[in-house]
């Protein structure tokens, strides 16, 4: 290779600088209106130090009671978040009567001594697997749909 045709090397640390990491995701409220994201950030801000309650309520155009309900009602929503989800799709009336429906006639078979239905014979061929995608690609593909672009996060000095 010659001097016109070599590639500037890129540092690693000069690469991550560029990355911003948005906390909670870059969707983070979107599904929300912005008077709701307006109170979530002056919430958040009272709780970092960055303001006081009083400053916050004025912002918002709330009286401080008010605020201190609304503060009060988030951090609620914030302990229920962190407690942990049950696992598995949940119940629902549905899967519930198909359930029994089948033991119902399972029991009337075997009263009347019926046989089982036979289970279905397996053809013999190798399950095959699953091809593994990295996260990184997957995230790549998801960035590449056509969507609005996420609004720039602004730098505090």
């Amino acid at each position: 290779m010659n001097a016109t045709q070599e590639k500037p090397a890129v540092s690693r640390p000069a690469a991550r600088a560029k990355r911003c990491h948005i906390p909670g995701g870059a969707a983070l409220g979107q599904e929300h209106s912005r008077e709701v994201q307006r109170l979530a950030a002056a919430i958040l801000e009272v709780l970092a130090g960055a303001r006081t309650p009083a400053q916050a309520a004025s912002a918002l155009n709330v009286s401080l009671p008010r605020y201190y309900q609304v503060e009060a009602r988030a951090l609620r929503g914030l302990v229920a978040a962190c407690a942990p989800r049950p696992r598995g799709p949940g119940h629902s009336a549905e899967r519930e009567v198909e359930k029994l429906r089948r033991q119902q006639v399972r029991l009337a078979q075997r009263s009347i001594g019926l046989a089982p239905p036979p289970a279905p014979a397996k053809d013999g061929s190798k399950k095959r697997r699953r091809r593994p995608t990295a996260r990184a690609l997957q995230a790549a593909a998801h960035l590449q749909t056509d969507r609005e672009p996420a609004a720039e996060p602004v730098a505090e000095a």
